[in-house]
């Protein structure tokens, strides 16, 4: 599936629980829930399980169908040659459309000439060549504006990702394209029961993807909370940090997020129901997706090692945007 996302994602209203915090501001309000069980201890080890989704309501407006002149730009530099060869068809066009209108009005004078009869089939000749050049130019005109249109609304919608907000920590908020060059992002959008197993599933491959620069953006899309589980004991520091690491990420400003999805599944035909995941270059470029869960292990047999390049630059983040 070359892109993905087209069904209503639910935004979480606070009901009347203790855990629960609102606070509004001029412009956006913000619920925020996190909920912790006591600790499960068994003989051998601990688990501290919690979850947490931040949901942002806000006015402004954005539309991800608008083409952006960075996304022009980015089109112009990984096809430099394109404007170049579209200039070319059209001169061609031009020169051809000429050519014919001229040949036309010759044969009608031929024809209607019965002393210059003989130069009729030579006159056709070269209209039919005329006719065949305009034809052919602008097949290949037509291919490469729709390849140039393709190409760019791919860009826009990538620029658009950029711009979503993520939640690194409670004071850290960040667009999607401060990542670039740090992480590989794998957002990973299904019902919580879903993701939850998408976390369970990554545990085996935990260190090698850190190893790979690779971030998890957890998108629910039922309105419940995913249950993450964590081991919580000496033995296991230094892994549970990773993982931790690994699923750090929360998407915020969520009408943005679910708007975006939305696109991409209408776009790749697919149903709006469907869990998908998406995963991002090291540039921000779409690398690839699916419905279902994450290929973990395809991650880890794919991407190259990037450890040193990107450990320990989200710590960095001031948060600001």
């Amino acid at each position: 599936m070359a892109s993905v996302a087209n069904g209503p994602f639910h935004i979480l209203k606070p009901p009347n629980h203790p855990g629960y915090k609102l606070s509004s501001g001029i412009r956006t309000t913000l619920w925020s829930f996190s909920c912790t069980n006591a600790p499960f201890l068994t003989p051998q080890t601990s688990k501290h399980k919690s979850s947490t989704i931040i949901c942002f309501a806000t006015d402004k407006q954005t539309s991800s169908t608008e083409i952006s002149s960075t996304a022009r730009i980015r089109s112009e530099v990984l096809t430099p040659f394109r404007s170049v060869r579209m200039f070319f068809y059209l001169a061609f066009i031009a020169s051809g459309g000429l050519g014919g209108l001229i040949a036309t009005t010759q044969l009608i004078a031929a024809l209607t000439n019965p002393s210059r009869a003989l130069d009729a089939p030579e006159i056709a000749k070269g209209l039919g060549i005329d006719l065949g050049a305009v034809s052919l130019f602008a097949f290949l005109y037509l291919r490469e504006n729709k390849a140039k249109n393709a190409q760019i609304a791919r860009l826009s919608r990538e620029e658009n990702l950029s711009n979503l907000k993520l939640r690194v920590d409670e004071k850290k908020v960040i667009p999607l394209s401060s990542l670039r060059g740090i992480a590989r992002l794998v957002i990973c959008a299904g019902p919580a029961s879903v993701i939850t197993e998408a976390f369970n599933q990554s545990e085996p491959y935990t260190e090698r993807l850190v190893e790979r620069g690779v971030l998890v953006v957890p998108f629910p899309t039922d309105g419940n909370l995913p249950s993450f589980e964590f081991e919580e004991s000496e033995e296991t520091k230094e892994i549970t940090a990773k993982r931790k690491r690994l699923w750090q990420l929360t998407p915020i400003y969520i009408p943005e997020w679910t708007k975006w999805l939305d696109e991409q599944k209408k776009l790749a035909g697919v149903s709006s129901d469907s869990p998908v995941y998406i995963s991002l270059r090291l540039d921000g470029r779409v690398r690839g997706s699916g419905i279902g869960y994450p290929p973990w292990n395809a991650f880890v047999a794919q991407l190259p090692p990037v450890k040193g390049m990107w450990s320990g630059l989200l710590d960095g983040f001031d948060g600001r945007v």
